[in-house]
């Protein structure tokens, strides 16, 4: 990993020997100009206004533009007695809980390694010092000419350092938030969080560029003369009219995703169809019909019972007949005895 900046940490009375390098690289495919008539390259050339001639790198200074337009030459000299003590140091100047910094102040980050044996000492020291406080220490630094703001922490076992905004480069939210006054019900911050816990959480190493991965297979077709990737089908945009409805299928949607449990590591979420205000306004109705069809339903009932009783009790009745006359003694008639 190459270095970008040589210098030293200033922890007091301690100076750390370090190399600045960068910890992160862009991936993004870059784009030149070219004319379309014939494909030819678009160059841009530093020409001089005065003279109307390119002008070469060894004669290309820097030139402060005043109110009224004039330029005020600023040489290397001129920089160079500047009272900036941060030049070559990254002058820590106090610890603080992470929690205090803003992530809008976050800029490009830095890994910084020891530069030298004899900075491995000093370096352990303060990244076992900072990963022991749970702090982040705020340092100035000097780099590519101006005087910056940084944040020195851990990360595995290197001290990173993130560049961060001054904060009177940080703009106000001033306007940006809704100028209407909106309430929002309990039952939609239910489902909200619902589908936060069905989304559940993710690895960011599984996360990639979709859109890089299409323009490459783009440039490879291209180049080869293959076939040229069909465009994504457009999604349904638009106003959303029912928010409650939008919120559930969106949970749904997710729960389906995740395995319908929420597997990938949230909890899992019920979804609770809320009514809207028409069915809410019918509600008595229903109330009042399902009360009907209760009573109907309890006076059948009785009627079956009732009836039931009466073909019981009809039906012992004919069975103590039948055995009173089953018991009863039968009549005798005498014969008459034939004559000799």
């Amino acid at each position: 990993m190459r270095s970008i900046w040589n210098g030293a940490i200033s922890f007091g009375l301690v100076s750390i020997p370090i190399k600045l390098m960068n910890a992160t690289e862009n991936h993004s495919i870059s784009f030149r100009q070219i004319h379309t008539a014939d494909g030819g390259r678009i160059r841009y050339r530093k020409v001089c206004e005065l003279e109307e001639k390119e002008v070469p790198p060894s004669e290309i200074g820097k030139g402060y533009e005043d109110a009224d337009g004039s330029l005020i030459p600023i040489t290397d000299e001129d920089l160079a007695v500047l009272p900036l003590h941060t030049a070559k140091t990254i002058e820590i100047v106090a610890f603080v809980p992470a929690s205090s910094i803003d992530p809008l102040q976050m800029d490009a980050a830095y890994y910084l390694s020891a530069n030298g044996v004899p900075a491995t000492k000093p370096y352990t020291l303060l990244r076992e010092a900072l990963r022991r406080s749970e702090k982040v220490a705020l340092a100035k630094f000097a780099l590519r000419g101006r005087e910056r703001l940084g944040m020195l922490r851990v990360v595995d076992d290197v001290i990173a350092m993130h560049g961060l905004l001054w904060p009177d480069e940080i703009r106000t939210p001033e306007g940006v938030a809704p100028e209407t006054d909106v309430k929002v019900r309990e039952a939609e911050l239910d489902l909200a969080d619902a589908l936060m816990n069905t989304l559940g959480e993710v690895e960011l190493s599984s996360l990639h560029d979709d859109y890089r991965a299409a323009m490459e297979q783009l440039i490879t077709a291209k180049v080869e003369g293959g076939v040229l990737p069909e465009a994504a089908p457009a999604e349904g945009g638009g106003q959303v009219i029912d928010l409650m409805a939008a919120l559930e299928s969106s949970v749904r949607a997710a729960q389906e995703a995740s395995g319908a449990g929420g597997e990938a590591g949230g909890e899992d979420a019920e979804v609770t169809p809320i009514k809207g205000r028409k069915r809410a306004a019918s509600a008595p109705k229903a109330a009042a019909g399902a009360k009907k069809s209760t009573t109907e339903a309890a006076k059948k009932t009785a009627a079956k019972k009732t009836a039931s009783a009466k073909s019981t009790k009809s039906a012992a009745a004919t069975k103590k007949t039948a055995a009173a006359k089953k018991s009863a003694p039968k009549k005798t008639t005498p014969r008459k005895h034939a004559s000799a």
